[in-house]
């Protein structure tokens, strides 16, 4: 399993539910991570995306806590919302999808956020894409720092994109893995 997230100089994801900045290069960089694979996300995440609705071309898998949470986005061939309201369902969901359309979980399953979602996945989580910005935001929420476990050994950094810069605000990409 993937995950991808971006990061100020803190390790910090987001403020009130929403990015800490719009970035177009690393928005186009998700899209062209993330179309045609599975996505797992928390609620607050897929409610804060454009009109509240999942992203086209991908599998979105929302992880609630709500029972009740009700699933009406309306599935298309390209385009699907799967509901899981615990680990368990999530793994069901996830393996289902393996069988039925032939996903493979290492290279097709990413971890989209929120701050919760991250925690939850991350010990399942081999690659770990990671806009990089080089800036200090205000948050509330934040990822772990990977820099430490590269310190700590139990990660690396496998590819690093040269530096870009929208808006003023310098950012890379990065991939860690396990």
């Amino acid at each position: 399993m993937k995950c991808i997230v971006a990061v100020d100089k803190n390790w910090a994801i987001g403020k009130d539910n929403g990015l800490l900045v719009h970035l177009p290069g690393d928005l186009k960089f998700f899209k062209e991570q993330t179309t045609g694979k599975v996505i797992i996300m928390g609620r607050k995440t897929l409610e804060s995306l454009p009109g509240g609705k999942p992203l086209p071309n991908r599998t979105t898998i929302v992880i609630t806590s709500s029972a009740s949470y009700l699933n009406d986005y309306e599935n298309t061939e390209t385009t699907k919302v799967l509901i899981a309201t615990n680990f368990d369902e999530l793994m069901t969901h996830i393996l289902s999808l393996e069988c039925l359309e032939g996903i493979n979980i290492e290279e097709d399953v990413i971890v989209a956020g929120g701050e919760s979602i991250y925690k939850m996945m991350f010990p399942y989580c081999e690659e770990f894409i990671v806009t990089k910005i080089e800036k200090e935001f205000e948050a509330n929420k934040y990822f772990p720092d990977l820099d430490k476990l590269i310190e700590g050994g139990s990660l690396k950094v496998k590819w690093q994109s040269d530096i870009k810069e929208d808006n003023g605000i310098k950012y890379n990409f990065n991939i860690y893995v396990r």
